[in-house]
């Protein structure tokens, strides 16, 4: 089947859109509920001591938006791959079966995760740094709109992994639809600024490997600790885990809610 123009650029608009949709709803939904709506009640789970204003906030969504558009131009690439055949999308359940659905779901996160902090870690080099991730880094304190606040460089990197994936491994169209709310779910968790988490995540060796909010704001805030995205696996192998992330996850998690301060309604009778 031949595309003209007019067909890539309808997909274009089509991968853009869902993209935005799912960025803006996972982010809108976690800012509005637990930054404003129970800001209050969880402001002794806040993470930091500093949080971002509206500027940050314009700063995120602006990029966030620009990431999305690259994308979308991965997006077509892969559809373009795809029906070329270098790439591997089927949607017939019964070409591969369920059980390899669900695996084929696992290694794409897994590979999601070894591609994140490698190319991460890899960014963090000097040279290239200021030039790539810089802007990521510019929110210090992370709120849910910076999941996708990427320099356009490092937004095409983010986006590479699927591709590389497809090239190799065939996997279902609705396993890949799981996937991309997979992702963008756990990195605006990543970025929420608030600990959620259950002391579990620390204390349990049946979920210490997975990262916490803390985690990742501690990379946001120390810089050059914790890279892992989705499991704490290669910042314990590589020895790039922060040393006071267990300690600081559960400092945050013992604080005390502030008590609200009591409104009177007696008036003093004339």
């Amino acid at each position: 089947m031949e595309w003209t123009w007019t067909d890539l650029w309808g997909h274009y608009k089509y991968v853009f859109t869902l993209d935005l949709v799912r960025y803006g709803i996972a982010a809108s939904l976690s800012y509005i509920l637990i930054w404003q709506v129970f800001g209050r009640l969880l402001q002794h789970r806040y993470i930091q001591k500093k949080r971002p204003g509206l500027k940050q906030h314009w700063h995120e969504v602006r990029y966030s938006i620009s990431s999305i558009a690259i994308y979308a131009i991965v997006g077509v690439g892969i559809l373009l791959g795809v029906r070329s055949g270098t790439m591997q999308v089927y949607s017939d359940f019964s070409e591969y079966g369920w059980g390899y659905l669900v695996l084929s779901l696992t290694l794409l996160i897994l590979w999601h995760d070894v591609y994140f902090y490698w190319t991460h870690k890899w960014m963090h080099h000097p040279k290239l740094y200021r030039h790539i991730h810089k802007v990521h880094h510019q929110s210090i304190s992370p709120s849910p709109w910076t999941a996708y606040s990427f320099h356009p460089f490092e937004a095409i990197i983010q986006a590479a992994f699927v591709p590389l994936f497809l090239f190799v491994i065939p996997i279902h169209s609705l396993a890949l639809f799981i996937f991309m709310i997979y992702q963008i779910v756990r990195n605006v968790i990543g970025h929420l600024g608030y600990e959620l988490f259950h002391n579990a995540f620390i204390t349990s060796k049946w979920l210490n490997w997975i990262t916490t909010t803390t985690h990742h704001d501690q990379h946001h805030h120390y810089f050059n600790h914790n890279y892992g995205l989705y499991f704490t696996w290669w910042d314990k192998w590589m020895k790039t885990e922060h040393p006071r992330y267990k300690e600081e996850f559960m400092e945050v998690k013992a604080r005390k809610r502030s008590p609200q301060p009591k409104t009177s309604t007696s008036t003093q009778a004339k």
